[in-house]
């Protein structure tokens, strides 16, 4: 085509498009069988699609362009040669991740660079709130999204979008919008189809039924301070900060008691009582936000305006707490919120107003 002089064909564009389908076909195979983080063959299908609307307009456009997109076709086909060797390479990128919901590893030891997914449903101004995946271990792998904008002060979180899959989110469709009487701060999540979230002005639990869009229950969490007595730094309203891993519903709070250190307790997702408590020697307003993953809680603080870094553990299964050292890059200024999906073992974040998704490295267990 860079050669001829005459004009392109209908059949030479057909051709291009033919070219884009297999590279399209290549990339869901290499997404099914691709070894370790899968963010490098994600950003690969975004250009491929962005590929695909050129090549559609490529009729209106000059023979200069042509050629340009013909270069950038190769381009993509030497990333993607790359990406397959090494799919069958001897030495993978990452270590194969744990089976999903499987806790047969050694605990989190790297996170891959953020992926946006969109900005929250009601826009720009809405910078606090959280949001993620329902998690329940009878259908671990079919659980509903859900996005929780607080409102502009930062405190009340009181309208709430779920959507049935990520399509639907991306593109805002099939949602079902509910509203609650009055969740506060960002450390909701949800698990077996229900939310659970510090009720207002209070230092109770409240558990929603997502079906019904009703409060099932409510339910005081012993002496853990509240209304911003010790919320995570650069983050207010989040004293209570639920969660959830493979091992069911987690709580995090401090106390007067414990002198604003965290306290971690395992909770009874239906009754919403205590079953366990753990003291930790870790100052909560010191710290940016936490996650559990197999019972293990992790801890993030702010190094500059890009970079978090995930410091400190603490394993409720032994007593044993300690400091980590793994980079966490951001796209905003601040973590509002990180939920954890066993299944898909990724972080949610919510970084000031935009929906991030991180994959979580594990250290493997030799065989």
């Amino acid at each position: 085509m860079e050669k001829d002089t005459i004009s392109y064909t209908e059949l030479d564009f057909e051709l291009i498009k033919v070219e884009v389908k297999e590279m399209e076909k290549l990339i869901k195979q290499l997404k099914v069988g691709f070894v370790g983080s899968s963010v490098i063959v994600d950003q690969l299908e975004v250009e491929i699609r962005n590929m695909t609307l050129l090549v559609e307009k490529l009729e209106t456009l000059d023979k200069n362009n042509v050629l340009a997109i013909r270069r950038q076709i190769l381009a993509l086909k030497n990333k993607l040669k790359e990406c397959e060797d090494s799919k069958v390479g001897n030495l993978p990128a990452l270590p194969p991740p744990p089976a999903p919901g499987s806790c047969a590893h050694g605990g989190v030891v790297n996170i891959s660079r953020p992926v946006i997914v969109q900005l929250n449903w009601r826009g720009f101004s809405y910078q606090y709130g959280a949001w993620g995946r329902d998690y329940s271990p009878q259908h671990p792998g079919k659980g509903l999204y859900w996005v929780a904008p607080l409102e502009t002060d930062g405190r009340i979180l009181q309208y709430y979008r779920i959507y049935n899959t990520l399509d639907d989110l991306l593109l805002y469709t099939n949602a079902r919008e509910n509203s609650i009487y009055y969740g506060q701060g960002g450390g909701a999540v949800v698990y077996k189809n229900n939310m659970y979230v510090n009720w207002y002005n209070t230092r109770s639990i409240a558990k929603v039924n997502l079906t019904t869009a009703t409060v099932a229950l409510t339910q005081t969490l012993p002496d853990a301070a509240y209304n911003n007595r010790f919320s995570y730094a650069n983050v207010g309203w989040q004293d209570i900060d639920l969660a959830v891993d493979e091992n069911g519903l987690w709580v995090t709070y401090a106390t007067e008691a414990s002198t604003g250190n965290m306290v971690i307790s395992k909770l009874n997702d239906t009754t919403l009582e205590v079953l366990n408590t753990w003291h930790t020697k870790q100052y909560k307003p010191s710290v940016t936000n936490t996650f559990m993953v197999c019972g293990v809680l992790y801890a993030t603080r702010t190094l500059n305006t890009r970079t978090e870094e995930i410091f400190y553990y603490y394993d409720t299964s032994t007593g044993k707490e300690g400091k980590l050292n793994i980079v966490m890059q951001k796209m905003k200024e601040n973590l509002q919120s990180i939920n954890y999906h066993p299944f898909e073992q990724k972080l949610f974040v919510y970084n000031d107003g935009y929906l991030l998704n991180y994959d979580l490295v594990f250290q493997q267990i030799p065989q």
